[in-house]
């Protein structure tokens, strides 16, 4: 069994190289110093470029990261994973999300070992990804060539909520124009509600996105929502104008209880499809309606390139490894907590919501893949809200505030097609902020004063388009599988979500039977107060 992480050599190594060279570093200074630093640290990798010279990191911190991930054996869990072995220990399921956007023929990869090594499982389940694709696609095109749909709902929670609604939003310039999307993921009935009030049924598809067809808070909007539709004046007849049959889809692998739901139309995919690396599977039907099938195929075609990028490129220029060792440095040796994202775009409004569930449900662990407990720290808090609305809100806290924050900055070159004179004031406004992160403003002994030499990292992409879009949300997947691979964690399973669910319905049972018994007595008397119509 191999050592912990901060059992390492490597790791005692970068903390000396902390303590001695780096607790002191100046990014600015650091300019004067290497004038060949911006070169150094910064890289075009597949349709985006990236910055990373305004962090407290040199050319000699990557090497010595570099040896912590060999030492973690970074690259032997990378090609573990795209040969489709079981890493995900716990569920004892291989993690092949990656392979959803393969082409057929290997695509960029079609000379390399991950394709021509290929073992006759992992063939198959590539046939049968793009049998369901181009399923998936087909019935994406019939529904946007029915002008009386007027409105899509999608009913998920987790990754089958949060990754189509990102995508969606994120390439509405690309999106059709002749319908309403709509995503409904709380069980707080207020959400689904309020999305009811503005359909009708006749004009609504409904979209059931649930592997199992048993995720609580799915089914309960679900059940709710066919509900709506039936009192509304839809019919479980066959042969009725307006049926569950026609204005219900399901993506699940559960086709019995889809039927017995009154589901004629489901989309099926793979117990190695974890909820958070989905979106590009079945669930991404909303996506395919909005944007087409072509460009749907070019959002594949944009993970895959950064897919092969992770695969191919060296240690010292693989984006995805480079930033994932730049977090260990951040949590582990400065001690950084939390990272804040900073979405120049309002498309990417809810990247910050998607990347929470990716990073802090992925590594938010305390124990190795083999129960061993951690001393070191794991998944920062992730947070944001898209520029320039932030500069005005928390903005103040980063660059004056006791605590230092990394800061990922992520900008698009090319801004709307419809008011395209905002994009170079925007543009100015994210490029300022990271400068003044790390200059400050250091000639005044005042409230004015800004201490500065706080980090950031500069993403920018030619535009918000469906490939850079699909290199960005890749790189972010192969970026936590890096620290996930240092700490020695499996970033695929959730067992704390498990637990809350598993407690919820022993409550609700609980709340049917009356029996209290052996419940804490906080946990019981809320309980109590919230069936008790008498209590105020």
């Amino acid at each position: 069994m191999s050592d912990l992480c901060h059992e390492t050599a490597a790791w005692r190594t970068l903390e000396r190289h902390y303590r001695e060279e780096m607790a002191d570093f100046d990014i600015a200074e650091s300019f004067a110093v290497d004038p060949g630093r911006l070169d150094a640290l910064s890289q075009q990798a597949p349709h985006l470029f990236a910055d990373l010279s305004k962090n407290s990191i040199t050319p000699r911190t990557e090497e010595l990261l570099a040896a912590l991930a060999q030492e973690c054996d970074v690259t032997g869990r990378r090609d573990k994973m795209f040969a489709g072995e079981p890493i995900n220990t716990s569920e004892k399921r291989a993690v092949m999300h990656w392979l959803l956007r393969m082409p057929r023929d290997g695509g960029l990869l079609r000379e390399h070992a991950v394709f021509t090594a290929m073992t006759p499982t992992v063939r198959a389940a590539l046939d049968a990804v793009h049998s369901t694709l181009d399923t998936m696609l087909e019935l994406a095109e019939q529904v946007r060539a029915r002008p009386e749909i007027t409105d899509i709902v999608n009913i998920g929670i987790g990754g089958s909520h949060l990754g189509p609604e990102v995508v969606v939003n994120a390439l509405a310039d690309w999106c059709t124009p002749d319908k309403c999307f709509h995503f409904v993921s709380n069980v707080d009935g207020h959400e689904l509600g309020h999305v009811l009030s503005r359909v009708r049924p006749e004009s609504t598809l409904f979209l059931v996105a649930s592997k199992s067809f048993t995720t609580a808070e799915t089914m309960l909007n679900a059940h709710s929502a066919r509900s709506w539709f039936l009192e509304q004046g839809g019919s479980l007849d066959k042969g009725a104008e307006c049926t569950i049959a026609d204005h219900f889809v399901a993506l699940t692998t559960n086709v019995e209880a889809a039927a017995a739901f009154g589901v004629e139309r489901t989309l099926d995919f793979w117990d190695w499809v974890g909820g958070r690396y989905s979106l590009w599977s079945a669930i991404g039907l909303p996506i395919a309606i909005a944007v087409g099938a072509q460009h749907f195929r070019t959002l594949l075609a944009g993970a895959h390139a950064m897919d092969a990028h992770f695969v191919t490129a060296p240690m010292e220029r693989n984006l995805p490894v480079r930033l994932g060792l730049l977090d260990i440095w951040y949590r582990n040796f400065h001690g950084y907590g939390s990272r804040c994202i900073a979405p120049y775009s309002h498309g990417l409004r809810r990247l910050t919501a998607y990347l929470q569930q990716l990073e802090m449900e992925s590594n938010g662990k305390q124990v190795d893949s083999n129960g061993r407990p951690l001393t070191s720290a794991t998944s920062a808090v992730v947070w944001g809200e898209p520029g320039t609305n932030g500069q005005h809100a928390f903005f103040q806290m980063l660059h004056q505030g006791r605590d230092v924050i990394p800061v990922e900055f992520i900008a698009m070159r090319n801004g709307s097609k419809y008011l395209g004179g905002h994009q170079h004031s925007l543009l100015i406004n994210a490029v300022a902020q990271a400068q003044a992160l790390m200059t400050g403003r250091r000639d005044e002994c005042s409230e004015k004063f800004c201490p500065g030499n706080r980090p950031s990292t500069f993403l920018l992409l030619k535009q918000l388009d469906p490939a850079s879009l699909g290199a960005l949300i890749a790189l972010y997947e192969h970026r936590v599988f890096v620290t996930g691979a240092v700490w020695g964690i499996n970033s695929f399973d959730q067992w704390g979500v498990e637990l809350g669910k598993h407690l919820a319905r022993d409550l609700a049972e609980r709340q049917a039977s009356g029996d209290w018994k052996d419940v804490d007595a906080s946990t019981a008397g809320l309980m109590r107060r919230l069936i008790a119509a008498d209590l105020p």
